[in-house]
């Protein structure tokens, strides 16, 4: 007997929500999830409720769950935050990594989106918080002693403080390094919660969609990951299963400071420079500095 399937008008709003999040949390193709007979929804039904309600996170929840700390006492909180977690780093709101979603080849400019695994993909970039909240980018606040923590792929600025590689153990870059890289582990941390919860997202899966609603998608997958975390729904992490051909993103080392810069150039990374000189002083001065070594 052939199966009647509900049509679009006759879907309430309860069952798009969960036929999205079914989605989101399994990747499963929209043609297997059409062809359900629980569900009793057609493949075109199917689309239409995850584009609805993908939509309708983005435009109204994605911007109220979604947000950098911006007022001083938001920032005095994170801050906080990261002082006291079981590999600190003081001064630090959130640490900013990148990943990859792989996506279906989009008709034009398919080019664009090769990663270095020659596959298509978004290059999608988070801030994250000490518990694992992600954030809206806004960095560029002029605020002293508040930053972001990032790996050497990412240039050195007042408010984005990286590693310093290549530094023998026993000085202070060496010890500030090892400190910076045990607080920035929470970004990738993160990756792999988000694709563990939101299987639509891991290395296994392939988003069919354009680049714009691959995003979209992301946002939403976002957004319940901030509506999880407030709510204390217990997280589930499968390392293994997310990243299996390490896909974070791997960015290539920050080229030496060059001191043939015009003057307006190098300012912004000659104050960076003072100040993560100046906080290996302030946590590691009794070390020996490696720019010294013979």
């Amino acid at each position: 007997m052939a199966l009647v399937y509900l049509a679009w008008e006759q879907i309430v709003l309860e069952e798009r929500v969960l036929v999205s999040l079914h989605f989101y949390a399994q990747g499963r193709y929209q043609k297997g999830l059409g062809g359900n007979s629980m569900l009793n929804i057609s493949q075109p039904s199917v689309s239409q409720c995850i584009h609805a309600v993908t939509d309708a996170i983005n435009q109204s929840l994605f911007i109220k769950w979604v947000k950098f700390p911006i007022t001083a006492a938001e920032r005095q909180r994170a801050r906080e935050n990261f002082a006291y977690v079981p590999q600190p780093f003081e001064g630090t709101i959130g640490a900013i990594d990148c990943t990859y979603i792989h996506i279906l080849a989009p008709p034009e400019h398919k080019e664009a989106y090769v990663n270095h695994h020659g596959k298509h993909s978004l290059n999608v970039q988070a801030i994250v918080n000490s518990k694992l909240q992600i954030l809206n980018m806004n960095a560029s606040n002029g605020e002293r002693q508040t930053w972001l923590i990032g790996d050497a792929g990412y240039p050195l600025e007042p408010w984005l403080m990286t590693p310093l590689p290549h530094f023998a153990e026993g000085t202070r870059q060496f010890e500030y390094t090892k400190k910076f890289c045990k607080a920035r582990n929470v970004v990738e941390r993160f990756f792999g919660v988000l694709k563990s919860m939101w299987r639509c997202l891991s290395y296994q899966r392939v988003l069919m969609y354009s680049p714009g609603m691959a995003g979209k998608i992301v946002n939403a997958c976002a957004t319940l990951h901030n509506i999880c975390l407030h709510c204390n729904l217990p997280a589930f992490e499968d390392f293994d299963a997310i990243d299996q051909e390490n896909n974070t993103v791997e960015h290539q080392h920050e080229p030496e400071f060059d001191p043939a810069l015009r003057p307006n150039e190098r300012a912004p990374r000659a104050i960076a420079q003072r100040i993560q000189k100046q906080l290996m002083l302030e946590q590691f001065g009794n070390y020996r500095d490696g720019n010294n070594d013979e």
